[in-house]
């Protein structure tokens, strides 16, 4: 648009706010028909200097995500007094989904209507003609629509609910979900229901208007504002983008050439689904890079208010939506005999799961290995381990061509538990079973419900050979940029090239480490990822490059360790050693419960040439209860990429403290002077 057009543009677009205030609120963006005088006066002026005032708002406002998510939110100004901010999103949600749904819909409602009625006369099961009609999965054959509901103010709440009954079942389930019922006849009994309908009418949410992208935006940004007002978790509905634009690209990245071929189809699923985030960016990434192929989306939520948003997501993305269930995935699992070819979740983070305590212990004594928690059981506290046993268990054969998922967990199941607890079994067995690819630490004050640090676990069965019993660890902790405005809990935001850079050392399973330039001041110039072997960049005049670990590759045993229980002698008053009079420690020394200790010996070490090096010089009568012998598993990921870096010498902090006290002592002299 040349800059004259843009002018043109700012100015009829105050020109028409301005009139909107002298003579009423204009209605154009969203109702042409309307015939407020404002909106009738700047249509003349632009029509004077050949420019089209829909086409020019509609222009500005298509790809506006937030002035989207202002207007659905404005409508909560209509249920102040008779709403608790809370429940604002009781009317809110169900509503945007229904204006969408009805927006979708709308071109071929005459055709659906006629085909519906024609195949009644015939006595024939319309369904599948009007689907066909209606060019989606879901199709409405009431004569009602939105728009025709203002017609009959009096009638509204009978004639809404005669509009939802003539959706398709998949569509009622939804505002089932919403319990929209209850919400018709309360906002009819607070003479709110007109008013609330003709509201959301002036809004056109056509995907030709708003894509799916930005739809699902602005759900996530009137989810959080919902949550924020009841004191809700909103980390527990949906993920930021950028973060599922990373695991996304993790989990994709080493698949280029098979995803690249014409027709290719594959599965991918997410247990947490939430509003459908995950599964959408997933989409949308592989359709970017390959139009011909196919992503067929599974999933399962808790939240019914989420799940009835992700399911509309998937109606009008023309998914199969029976792959949407409702339900607690842990106790009450909706695929339990399908496999995935990829996978993601971000489960809550350190939530208990006492309430399907019963059920999840039952199956892992009844089913062990069979079933999905044979590997261990994590405390109580935190269950995010048990998401990534139920991600385990949905994994492809790796006959049949395996799977890959990727998962978000805060840093407790790192190091969580000795040895021989249910966390540790569990890292036991993803390592001893060469299915960890990757674990990548993700900056704080990412999400909005926490500031803690969280990590991007990337799991496969189907490792490429150069991977084979390896791990890399990648700290991308100081990959991120300061947020505009805080939302809630998050502060930061990983950029694109943030996430370039991720995937590329994955991709690459490359080592590597950050180069941080200096300058004579101390501050920040530059930074510069250095691959391993490749030479890091000259310090800045006066400076210093600072170089610290970015990607580190480790095998999988080195996370290893046996338990060791080292035992020193009972002895009486005396100082003379106890003996065992019966049982297998007959005529051995007794040991001295007050006295035992653990030692945690790395794997790949000698035992008892690490009993002799470390513990016989300090404790002579020491020995090892073999007996009691575990090993461990741990990734101590802070300890890898930790470096120290000494004091400054004490000449040099003197030095600084004789300048400062110089200066102190030269400003008393003046004001004494």
């Amino acid at each position: 648009m040349s800059h004259q057009s843009w002018a043109l543009r700012v100015g009829v677009e105050w020109l028409w706010g301005h009139l909107a205030f002298r003579y009423g609120r204009a209605r154009c963006p969203v109702s042409p028909d309307s015939n407020r005088c404002g909106y009738r006066i700047t249509v003349a002026i632009c029509r004077a200097v050949g420019f089209s005032l829909p086409k020019l708002i509609w222009g500005a406002q298509r790809l506006n995500q937030q002035a989207l998510s202002a207007f659905i939110w404005s409508v909560a100004d209509l249920l102040r007094g008779d709403y608790k901010q809370a429940d604002y999103g009781k009317v809110i949600l169900p509503f945007t989904v229904l204006r969408r749904l009805d927006c979708v819909l709308e071109p071929t409602k005459g055709a659906v209507l006629a085909e519906h009625a024609a195949k009644i006369a015939q006595g024939m099961n319309p369904e599948p003609f009007v689907l066909r009609k209606a060019g989606q999965t879901f199709y409405n054959t009431s004569k009602l629509d939105m728009r025709r509901l203002m017609g009959d103010q009096d009638n509204i709440a009978q004639n809404l609910f005669a509009y939802i009954q003539g959706f398709s079942p998949d569509v009622r389930d939804i505002f089932e979900r919403f319990e929209f019922a209850t919400q018709i006849e309360r906002l009819a009994k607070a003479g709110l229901l007109y008013q609330v309908t003709e509201k959301f009418t002036r809004i056109d949410l056509h995907p030709n208007k708003v894509d799916n992208h930005q739809m699902g935006l602005a759900f996530e940004t009137l989810i959080r504002k919902f949550a924020e007002l009841s004191n809700e978790t909103a980390g527990e509905h949906f993920t930021p983008r950028e973060v599922i634009r990373l695991m996304v690209n993790l989990l994709f990245v080493e698949d280029d050439d098979v995803l690249s071929r014409p027709g290719v189809v594959r599965t991918i699923y997410d247990p947490t689904a939430g509003t459908g985030g995950m599964l959408s960016v997933a989409g949308e990434h592989l359709i970017e890079h390959n139009d011909k192929a196919s992503l067929v989306m599974y999933g399962q939520e808790l939240n019914p208010e989420s799940y009835a948003i992700c399911k509309a997501d998937m109606l009008i993305k023309g998914q199969d939506v029976a792959n949407i269930v409702f339900g607690n995935t842990l106790s009450d699992d909706g695929h339990s005999q399908e496999k995935f070819d990829y996978m993601l979740s971000n489960p809550p983070f350190g939530v208990e799961w006492k309430k399907v305590e019963k059920e999840v212990r039952r199956e892992a004594e009844q089913q062990g290995f069979n079933g999905r928690f044979g590997p261990g059981l994590p405390r109580v506290s935190d269950g995010s381990l048990l998401f990534l046993l139920h991600l385990l268990s949905k994994m492809r054969p790796a006959v049949d061509g395996g799977s890959r998922f990727g998962i978000v967990l805060n840093g407790s199941p790192l190091f969580t538990g000795g040895a021989g607890s249910g966390e540790s079994e569990i890292r036991r067995y993803v390592l001893e079973n060469d299915l960890v690819e990757a674990i990548v630490a993700l900056p704080t004050d990412m999400f909005y419900n926490t500031g803690i640090s969280t990590y991007v676990w990337v799991l496969s069965n189907r490792k490429p050979a150069h991977r084979k019993g390896k791990v890399q660890l990648i700290d991308a902790s100081s990959f991120w940029r300061k947020m505009r405005k805080s939302l809630g809990s998050k502060r930061k935001e990983m950029g694109d090239d943030d996430i370039a850079t991720v995937t590329k050392l994955f991709g690459g399973f490359h080592e590597a480490k950050l180069a941080t330039l200096l300058d004579a001041n101390g501050k920040e110039a530059a930074r510069q990822v250095v691959l391993e072997g490749e030479q890091p960049p000259a310090a800045p005049e006066g400076g210093k490059v600072k170089l610290v670990p970015l990607s580190l590759i480790f095998s999988n045993e080195e996370f290893g360790y046996r338990a060791i229980t080292v035992e020193r002698p009972l002895r009486d008053d005396k100082g003379r050693v106890v003996i065992g009079e019966r049982g297998k420690n007959k005529g051995k020394p007794q040991a001295d419960s007050a006295l035992r200790d653990t030692e945690n010996v790395p794997l790949a070490e000698d035992v008892d040439a690490y009993f002799r090096r470390e513990v016989l010089p300090h404790v002579e009568d020491a020995w090892i209860d073999y007996e009691k012998t575990k090993v461990g598993y741990e990734v101590p990921f802070n300890r890898h990429f930790y470096i120290f870096e000494p004091p400054r010498p004490l000449a040099e902090i003197d030095a600084d403290l004789t300048q400062v006290t110089g200066r102190i002592l030269s400003m008393i002299g003046d004001l004494s002077a």
